[in-house]
């Protein structure tokens, strides 16, 4: 099967796997088992040695694991992916497969709170420097650029402003300066924009959210190179033992066979509630890719070529208090964190996700006292807006 003749709905659903040979069995069997056994001396030296693929032990690598793996690295056109315990073990790995004590790092401002305090005080406190720009500029994030610099490092969609980063340009510039170049694809997924495709080095994702899309497995995956991923795996992911867990790549597995279904109707619903909220009388402004009010529309329409997320902003001219009426009054929209469920998810970013950050970095990255983020789910969308009516009218 040639991935790269398939469309996303065929390889969604067979990339990466075959018929269980024991059984014949559609579905991936789910391998529990810690360790494996090795044959001979002679096979196991041949495998230790590196001349015989085989698994070996399931914090090295998984059969379960490795069926999720290889199909979201056909998902994301790459040669290959890892698969970890989490979105934010995928970013420490990706990174740390990158930099060490020494290196810079330039990295969007408008990224997920949880990545900027890896990169400001965990990764500060081994030696590493990051420079947070406004990356919605190619010029700014090259200015920034030192000779120590090893990575560049963007989220786009950014979290939570919906704010983009020209990948095609950054790519360029990091392609002449030597440096590798990371994006966070989890706000678009590959329905609807591969970063591979337009210069991007390695791809990651929180497989928590659009990937499994039903709330209840917590994963994440780092896709590239072959020579990248097999770094990534045998070096920081090994060494620090962040790895999925094999029913958690099944659950996942199951997710990725509806992936382009469901991104279709979180992009149909989150365009039309945009729409309708940029009308309302009680918000302020609507941010939204899809929308022509949007600054950075037009790259939207080049680069977001499958569609334009699940996930949109508002902000409420009543502010914080607005906000507040509008949590406690919806009954269809969850007041609940993450984001990707096939439930919509509101939340008020400044007293919950961006809560960890000071409210000078808060405001320096867009987010307002009274900013709503919402992910968008499968609901219908009259209901939708029935529920965000009750609040702010």
């Amino acid at each position: 099967m040639d991935n790269r003749t398939l469309g996303i709905n065929t390889l969604s659903i067979h990339a990466g796997e075959t018929p269980d040979p024991a059984t014949g069995a559609l579905v991936p069997p789910i391998h529990l088992a810690t360790t494996y056994h090795l044959g001979s001396v002679e096979d196991s030296a041949a495998i230790f040695a590196g001349e015989r693929e085989a698994f070996i032990y399931t914090r090295w690598a998984n059969p379960t694991v490795a069926v999720l793996e290889r199909r979201v690295a056909a998902l994301e056109h790459g040669d290959a992916a890892v698969a970890t315990a989490s979105g934010m073990a995928a970013i420490a790995a990706a990174i740390l497969t990158v930099v060490k004590a020494g290196d810079h790092i330039v990295s969007a401002r408008a990224i997920y709170p949880s990545t900027y305090h890896l990169m400001t005080e965990q990764l500060a406190s081994l030696g590493v420097d990051t420079t947070s720009v406004d990356a919605t500029s190619p010029a700014d994030v090259e200015a920034a650029i030192r000779p120590a610099t090893k990575l560049i490092y963007l989220e786009t969609p950014g979290n939570p402003l919906l704010t983009l980063c020209d990948l095609g340009a950054i790519g360029a510039i990091a392609r002449r300066a030597g440096v590798t170049t990371i994006c966070d694809n989890t706000f678009a997924s590959p329905v609807n924009q591969l970063p591979l495709d337009l210069g991007i080095d390695v791809v990651i994702h929180s497989a928590t959210k659009y990937f499994c899309g039903h709330g209840d497995a917590v994963g994440g995956l780092v896709i590239g190179s072959s020579a990248f991923v097999e770094r990534c795996r045998t070096e920081p992911l090994r060494y620090y033992g962040g790895i999925m867990a094999p029913f958690t790549a099944y659950l996942i597995l199951r997710g990725t066979q509806t992936l382009p279904l469901r991104v279709q109707r979180h992009n149909a619903n989150a365009l039309a509630l945009g729409q309708w909220l940029e009308h309302h009388p009680a918000v302020s402004w609507v941010s939204y890719p899809g929308l022509p009010s949007h600054p950075q529309h037009d790259l939207a329409k080049r680069q977001m070529t499958g569609g334009f997320g699940g996930m949109l902003c508002f902000d409420l001219k009543g502010g914080v208090e607005a906000g507040a009426r509008l949590m406690n009054a919806v009954k269809i929209c969850s007041l609940a964190v993450s984001l990707g469920d096939a439930r919509s998810l509101i939340t008020h970013p400044a007293s919950t996700t961006h809560s960890v950050v000071s409210r000078e970095a808060r405001l320096s990255q867009g987010v307002t006292d009274g900013l709503v983020r919402l992910s968008v789910g499968l609901e219908d969308l009259d209901d939708l807006i029935a529920d965000l009516s009750a609040g702010l009218d």
